[in-house]
């Protein structure tokens, strides 16, 4: 393949055996409209192309890895280059295109890079939020900085999480109601005692630290870590993950269609603000302290 160019994202090879795929839209906290994730893709399809490469980091600028989808975004599926998952009808009318839509860019984007055979690991610093869970949790593993918090908060809008629904799997089920019913965030050391964050470190030692850990990971045979991460991820398949997934994706359009019914948009009009209203009184809160 030839080296791709790319806007949103920069791609490069810090060391031996190791691909860095880095999120460069600090000025929007790496919102991700849908060119930086099918340039995401495009860079994920290069390193799993080159044999020279065992390891993937995915890290981000700024202090935040990403506030989580670019709502703003107008570009239509097909304008950043082909499709990639096969679903088709994206232009058809009501939640038959929209669904499709998602199914390519959101759920269909997650389990790809899920399922690559190569180990992918999460630099990961500030805060994440609902759709930024998206370009942490396909990934193997999560190095997270002291300050990194994460959340979604998209019940506010009435649906009931981010696309890719594996929250029970991540933090277990009770910690999973917990976050998605107050939208309430977790930090990077509760997250690792929940089991979802492999390490935790100073924000200072976050890039060394993880490039080090993809170092020593890349000088495993590539055989034998295809086979590992097949193996690990066939037992979380074994145990219904991807059913558990793909029903959720159904019931998040479910109210998607509730509230376009209600209110002619596809979320509650009224969540923005809950949102917003939540984060003003959390901060207060700790200014208090």
């Amino acid at each position: 393949m030839e080296n791709p160019q790319f806007t949103q994202i920069r791609y490069d090879r810090p060391a031996e055996r190791v691909a860095r795929i880095t999120l460069a839209r600090a000025d929007t906290r790496n919102a991700q409209d849908r060119k930086m994730l099918y340039e995401i893709n495009t860079a994920l399809d290069f390193a799993m192309h080159d044999d020279g490469v065992n390891v993937v980091i995915m890290a981000a600028d700024g202090p935040h890895y990403s506030s989580g989808h670019h709502l703003g975004d107008g570009s239509a599926i097909g304008d950043h280059g082909a499709p990639v998952m096969g679903v088709g009808g994206y232009d058809l009318p009501g939640a038959e295109g929209y669904m499709a839509q998602e199914l390519e860019v959101y759920l269909g984007f997650c389990w790809r890079w899920r399922n690559l055979p190569k180990p992918t690991i999460a630099q990961v610093q500030g805060k994440v939020i609902a759709g930024g869970l998206m370009l942490v949790w396909p990934f193997d593993l999560i190095i997270a900085s002291e300050d990194a918090e994460f959340s979604d908060p998209v019940v506010a809008f009435g649906v009931n999480g981010h696309e890719f629904f594996v929250h029970a799997f991540e933090l277990g089920h009770r910690k999973a109601k917990e976050l998605l019913f107050t939208g309430d965030s977790i930090g990077a050391q509760e997250a690792k005692t929940l089991g979802m964050v492999n390490q935790v470190v100073k924000r200072e030692d976050l890039e060394s630290y993880t490039l080090a850990l993809a170092e020593k990971i890349g000088k495993r045979p590539s055989m034998g870590l295809k086979l590992a991460k097949m193996s690990v991820n066939q037992s979380l398949d074994a145990q219904g993950l991807w059913t558990a997934v793909q029903s959720a994706f159904g019931l998040h359009h479910l109210g998607h269609t509730n509230s376009l019914v209600k209110h002619g948009i596809r979320v509650e009009p009224t969540g923005a603000r809950m949102i917003r209203e939540d984060a003003r009184a959390i901060k207060a809160a700790a200014a208090a302290e």
